[in-house]
């Protein structure tokens, strides 16, 4: 299954259903999403079956600019955390 990307609006906060495959590829029809709808934005995660490294190193600059990842899968929510520690890795 390829990306599906679905937005809703509550009145407050966007949000952006990325269902399927999400690759680098996809990246540019997200970031103009995020362009569209930031600053109350949310990436609902709980239909993402696969993503590569550039995407979840995207996912987390998202969420260090206030983006809420909700339903996000374990492995991606653990693979942010390797990269940011990779990122800033912490002094013995």
């Amino acid at each position: 299954m390829t990306l599906k990307i679905e937005s809703a609006f509550d009145g407050k906060t966007a949000t952006l259903r990325l269902s399927g495959r999400i690759e680098e590829d996809h990246l540019a029809a997200i970031q103009e999403e995020v362009r569209r709808y930031h600053p109350r934005l949310a990436f609902d995660l709980g239909e993402a079956t696969l993503v590569d490294r550039e995407v979840v190193r995207f996912l987390a600059e998202r969420e260090v600019e206030g983006v809420e990842l909700v339903d996000c899968p374990r492995y991606i929510r653990e693979w942010i955390a390797r990269e940011r520690s990779r990122e800033f890795p912490t002094n013995p």
